[in-house]
């Protein structure tokens, strides 16, 4: 599969849950908070629970440039600046409930999910790409946090980047093979999202076909199914029991997976139970490591805030075209020229 599209349904009710579907997911739990007037306190907890990278810093001026907005008409109001942030998805977090969940250590982490979100300048469409972690690339030289760098290394997997780098390699690196610049960063951990999903009350899906795989745990009928934290993220992870193995199919089953995760936010009424909106907010904070620039509460919920506009039919998710790696039928490499042209088509 190269290729995925999620379109809202029809009807009244379906419209109703479109425009409730506006917001980002990672950002709603946190404009929500703001919005219901919370105890200073709680506010200060939840501010303090994210982590952050200065990317910007480490990475200088060596990127590609900036998106540049074209000025509106004098009678309109300026453009919002289109913004492209890189999502990942990593078993780095060391910890007794992450390894319980199949987290890797601090050594020896991989991103396990990585999705490019594009917005554009309007706030009226967004893109979604995933990059199979799978992917044979040219992984550049990257700075490391206690000095020195990396060494560039030919036909590496891309998951390896955040490895032996951290975030700011696995961003220098997703510039480096798509020429976009990323302009904010998104780290969630196993735990976060297990913990999210159940402060939710679980996320229904529907699998189009059976899965038996061993290495995640998880074993399925297909049908529809309604999945507590530990079952979500194993069918987020899940690639060995379903379609040929490859990470093509378990990004289709994370793209599934996005769709019923926001639309059980959107179902929720966390308004009227501060103890839920608590609980929602409190994981999605708690899992997340940011660029500066996303670091706070407040610059959370402007992000989600200016999506408001966005109805959730505008939304396309896709992967990057992709075919199987000469070097070796287990891996992919970029199919040209479709790839570039995606990658163009963003900046």
């Amino acid at each position: 599969m190269t290729r995925h599209e999620e379109h809202g349904a029809s009807g009244a009710g379906a419209g109703r849950r479109s425009r409730a579907l506006k917001a980002a997911g990672l950002t709603l739990a946190a404009a929500l908070v703001a919005g219901a007037g919370t105890a200073g306190w709680i506010y200060w907890r939840l501010d303090d629970n994210i982590k952050s990278v200065d990317i910007d810093n480490a990475l200088g001026d060596d990127r590609p440039a900036k998106a540049v907005t074209a000025p509106a008409p004098s009678a309109s109001p300026p453009p919002t600046e289109a913004t492209n942030i890189l999502v990942l998805g990593s078993d780095a977090r060391s910890g007794k409930e992450n390894q319980r969940l199949g987290g890797g250590d601090s050594t020896g982490a991989r991103s396990d999910t990585a999705m490019v979100v594009h917005v554009d300048a309007g706030r009226t469409t967004a893109t979604v790409v995933s990059i199979p972690r799978d992917t044979l690339v040219t992984r550049p030289s990257c700075p490391l946090s206690g000095g020195g760098s990396t060494s560039v290394a030919y036909g590496a997997m891309f998951n390896t980047a955040y490895s032996v780098g951290g975030p700011v390699c696995a961003v220098k690196t997703v510039e480096s093979i798509t020429g976009v610049r990323m302009d904010h960063y998104v780290e969630v951990d196993f735990s976060g999202f297990a913990k999210l999903v159940d402060a939710l009350g679980g996320v229904t899906v529907t699998t189009d076909e059976d899965i038996d795989d061993d290495d995640s745990h998880l074993h399925l009928e297909a049908g529809v199914h309604h999945l507590n934290g530990a079952r979500a993220l194993a069918l987020a992870r899940t690639r060995h029991g379903i379609g040929d193995g490859s990470d093509l199919g378990r990004i289709g089953l994370q793209h599934k997976l996005v769709k019923a995760l926001l639309e059980q936010i959107a179902s929720t009424d966390l308004l009227t139970s501060p103890g839920r909106l608590y609980e929602v907010a409190d994981a999605i904070t708690g899992s997340l490591t940011t660029d500066t620039g996303l670091d706070s509460l407040s610059e959370l919920t402007e992000l989600g805030r200016s999506l408001k506009g966005l109805p959730s039919d505008h939304v396309r998710t896709v992967t990057m075209p992709v075919v199987a790696a000469p070097s070796d039928p287990n891996r992919v490499v970029a199919r040209e020229p479709a790839a570039s042209a995606l990658w163009k088509s963003l900046r």
